[in-house]
């Protein structure tokens, strides 16, 4: 198998510790991001040799705040492997995340391949079979959050885990754009937002994905979940923390983070 480069190296041996690593940017410089992606891609690949399956993508950095706080104009993506599926309403290992944070998303399930770089809003929109409350687990391997754009997506887009709620609905039922979220930590709410917080629309930002995975040779395909963005702030996640999500339209998502004596699963 081949050697990983020192960057790549550092973000899976982090991840294999759960001890964080420190920024990935003093190799990659603060601005490159196509020598960020080669990174994740390198993770990607042996995380794929090693068994892992790869079930869908995530798109980070929808807000427009967050795109200038760290410089960009654009949102990134990282990977969502089989691994990384946390059952409706299942608890959370404590020790099994380095530094996690929670925000509630939208997410689809494609029913057929989108291969084709131009796309339209209408491809998008023809190709979505289901849409489901969700949550991710975003985390970073990098030391106290210390990131810039080159550090989140050679670090798979900050991705941890990602929990799916049940109350799939088709895409004509549920207004993607006025939605409201609210996000609530052990009973007390801890972010509001809407769909429209997601680059105008979680259809905006998976049409950016689908071309974007199309032009870099991994497009989307039927059967792929593809996380869309948070609609709201993400809130840091304490052992014993138990969250649940409620997006208009679409139900509920709940998730709980073991206690560091609590049971494991």
């Amino acid at each position: 198998m081949q050697a990983l480069s020192p960057s790549a190296a550092a973000l899976w041996q982090a991840a294999r510790s759960a001890a964080p690593c420190a920024p990935v940017r003093g190799q990659l410089g603060d601005s490159d991001v196509a020598a960020a992606y080669a990174v994740q891609e390198e993770v990607t690949q042996r995380r794929l040799a090693d068994g892992a399956r790869l079930v869908g993508r995530k798109i980070g950095l929808t807000a427009t705040a967050v795109q200038r706080q760290l410089g960009v104009s654009q949102p990134d993506y990282g990977m969502l492997f089989d691994d990384m599926d946390v059952p409706h309403g299942g608890e959370i290992a404590h020790g099994r995340l380095i530094q996690p944070r929670v925000e509630a998303e939208i997410a689809f399930l494609i029913g057929r391949d989108l291969s084709e770089p131009r796309l339209t809003t209408a491809d998008i929109v023809d190709a979505i079979d289901w849409v489901l409350p969700a949550l991710e687990i975003v985390d970073s391997r990098i030391a106290g959050w210390d990131i810039r754009i080159t550090d989140t997506i050679a670090d798979n887009a900050s991705s941890g885990l990602f929990v799916l709620g049940h109350d799939a609905r088709r895409i004509d039922a549920v207004d993607l754009v006025g939605c409201g979220m609210a996000l609530e930590r052990n009973g007390e709410l801890a972010s509001t937002g809407a769909g429209v917080a997601c680059l105008g629309s979680p259809i905006n930002a998976t049409l950016w994905l689908a071309r974007v995975m199309a032009q870099a040779g991994r497009p989307l395909r039927a059967g792929d979940l593809v996380l869309s963005g948070a609609l709201g702030p993400v809130v840091p996640a304490r052992p014993g923390d138990s969250f649940e999500a409620r997006i208009q339209g679409l139900g509920s998502v709940r998730v709980s983070f073991g206690s560091e004596q609590g049971r494991t699963s």
